[in-house]
C-alpha cells in the first residue's frame, strides 16, 4: 500500500481505488505534497482541470512512461487527445498481457 507521493512520479500510470473515478486509469500530472497528487486522463480529467487525488486512493500500473514524463516536465506541447491515446494504449497493453496469461 502506498503511503507517500515519493513513490509516484509525473508520468506514472495509476488506477483509482476509490471515489467517483474508481477503476479508471489516470496519469500523474503533478505532485502536490506527501498525501496528494494531480491526475489527468484527457477525458473526464482534462489538463485544464486536473483532479487532486489522495495517494492512498491510487495504485501504480506498471512503470513510468518516460515519453509522458519528458513531455510533462518540459515545454513540449501536448493536449488532452494525446493523453487519451496514451491511456488507451496502456489499457490495450494491460489487456494483451492479461489475455496472454490466461491462454
Amino acid at each position: 500500500m502506498m503511503t507517500s507521493s515519493q513513490e509516484l512520479q509525473i508520468g506514472q500510470f495509476v488506477k483509482s481505488k476509490a471515489g467517483r473515478d474508481k477503476g479508471n486509469v489516470l496519469i500523474v500530472f503533478g505532485i502536490v505534497d506527501e498525501q496528494y497528487v494531480l491526475v489527468v486522463d484527457g477525458d473526464l480529467r482534462k489538463l485544464e482541470k486536473p483532479k487532486k487525488k489522495k495517494v492512498k486512493h491510487l495504485s501504480k500500473i506498471g512503470d513510468i512512461d518516460m515519453e509522458i514524463q519528458n513531455v510533462m516536465t518540459t515545454d513540449e506541447p501536448f493536449n488532452n487527445a494525446w493523453l487519451r491515446k496514451k491511456v488507451a494504449d496502456r489499457l490495450d497493453q494491460v489487456r494483451v498481457r492479461r489475455d496472454d496469461s490466461n491462454g
